[in-house]
């Protein structure tokens, strides 16, 4: 008789099945996974690595928006202080309205020009050495992706701006949908949008920027506007008094 034919082996492995296989129930050498389970794992790891994978390009892209948007914002307050800085540092002379005339212009091309002696802090003052005595045109235009950029062009005093600055000049602020000056006409008590009075500077100025305004993917763009009061601390310097005197002298 043959030992698993005895009896109490074969009711042993009626209650034990394992023990027909040739294994044990803890998993033995003779246990393996069927195409079923491994293709139910299979699917399991690769629904993990996907979720993985689209949690870590989500944190990617909000790093991304959340940079961009420091940025963004960082370069609005630049535009905005440049323009403070700017107006009140700025200068004009009776005697040379050729080359000291104050500029306003409102509409659809609007431009801001003027001449100011400008701060050790001021933006490009490396390009220009030691002429911080310059005329400032500040423009809206047209940006490399349809939108519309406020920029800053600078020519030193009695200089002509180069081709340099002209085609490449300072982006102050991407994406400004607005950008209006009014001057406060203290012969009217009012603002007024343009500046015709060549005798003379406006004391106060009233600029106001709107950044943003294109469309995104839902068809509508985050606005934030932004209106500074900034007053002129300085006058136009009269004729009188920047061509000196020559008293007639007796012989």
């Amino acid at each position: 008789m043959k030992p698993n034919d005895h009896p109490r082996c074969r009711a042993l492995s009626r209650r034990r099945p394992w023990l027909r296989r040739g294994g044990n129930r803890f998993g033995g050498s003779a246990g393996a996974f069927t195409l079923v389970e491994i293709m139910i794992a299979f699917t399991i790891f690769s629904i993990l690595v996907a979720a993985i994978y689209s949690t870590w390009t989500l944190i990617l892209r909000s790093k991304q928006v959340g940079n961009e948007a420091a940025a963004r914002i960082q370069r609005q307050r630049i535009a905005v202080r440049t323009l403070e800085d700017s107006l009140t540092c700025v200068q004009s002379f009776q005697a040379s309205l050729a080359y000291y005339s104050f500029v306003v212009q409102n509409g659809d091309q609007p431009m801001l020009s003027f001449v100011a002696r400008v701060p050790a802090i001021f933006p490009r003052n490396g390009r220009f050495g030691d002429f911080n005595l310059r005329r400032l045109t500040f423009t809206l235009e047209s940006g490399p992706d349809s939108e519309r950029d406020l920029v800053l062009r600078q020519n030193p005093i009695l200089m002509d701006m180069d081709s340099d600055e002209q085609s490449a000049p300072l982006v102050l602020a991407r994406d400004v949908s607005v950008f209006t000056v009014e001057c406060w006409n203290t012969n009217t008590l009012d603002w007024v949008n343009e500046w015709t009075d060549t005798n003379s500077i406006p004391s106060i100025l009233r600029v106001g920027l709107v950044f943003g305004g294109s469309t995104d993917s839902y068809g509508k763009g985050s606005v934030l506007a932004i209106t500074r009061v900034i007053t002129t601390p300085s006058m136009m310097l009269p004729s009188g008094l920047q061509t000196p005197k020559v008293s007639n002298v007796k012989k």
